[in-house]
């Protein structure tokens, strides 16, 4: 099965699970190449935000998933790209160049895993984002640690908030310059407001 496949049937599930206010989905370019990024609180973010953005994405997910029984033939059909985190990972920031390089949607969590406290963001969204010249799409998700989080299970009502893409120049993504544009990312996911 495709991305699209497991995608569309639950993305109505999952809407009506969480009552999930989606906000800007004007925002999200029809076609090209796009970097989607958003704040990570729950392990549940990448279906909210599968649910909230209408296009087919191929998200970098931390390598350990492959470990677990059932997964990587799932994470094999959506196409998932494994990273070890940790590390700068050549190979799958390669791996995504390619897909943006292809017109593909690209999606990532800067934080790096799923956040309990305040830090700066990791560079890869940003290094890819320059390295291909592909916009940014800055996404906050409110609420998905209430509902699955280290201490929580509910059904609280979830948001999605969509910001405008951010422009990035094709340029070789020295860490000076991917630490600017993941500063200015963080800042704008921060702002996108409640």
């Amino acid at each position: 099965m495709s991305y699209e496949a497991y995608r569309r049937p639950l993305t109505p599930v999952v809407r009506a699970a969480y009552r999930l206010e989606v906000r800007g989905i004007e925002r999200v370019p029809a076609d090209g190449s796009l970097v989607v990024v958003a704040n990570h609180e729950s392990i549940l973010d990448p279906f909210i935000l599968s649910a909230s953005i209408p296009r087919p994405i191929r998200y970098l997910a931390k390598s350990e998933l492959w470990n677990v029984p059932l997964l990587p033939w799932w994470l094999a059909s959506v196409e998932a790209i494994p990273v070890e985190r940790g590390k700068s990972d050549v190979a799958a920031i390669a791996q995504a160049i390619a897909a943006l390089e292809a017109g593909e949607v690209v999606g990532l969590f800067p934080e790096g895993g799923v956040m309990r406290r305040e830090g700066p963001w990791l560079r890869g969204a940003a290094r890819m984002a320059l390295a291909t010249g592909t916009p940014i799409l800055p996404v906050r998700l409110l609420e998905t640690r209430r509902a699955l989080g280290s201490r929580s299970f509910g059904f609280p009502r979830l948001a999605a908030l969509i910001g405008e893409p951010i422009s990035v120049s094709r340029t070789a993504p020295t860490p000076e310059l991917a630490r600017e544009l993941t500063d200015l990312l963080q800042e704008v996911v921060e702002e996108l407001g409640t």
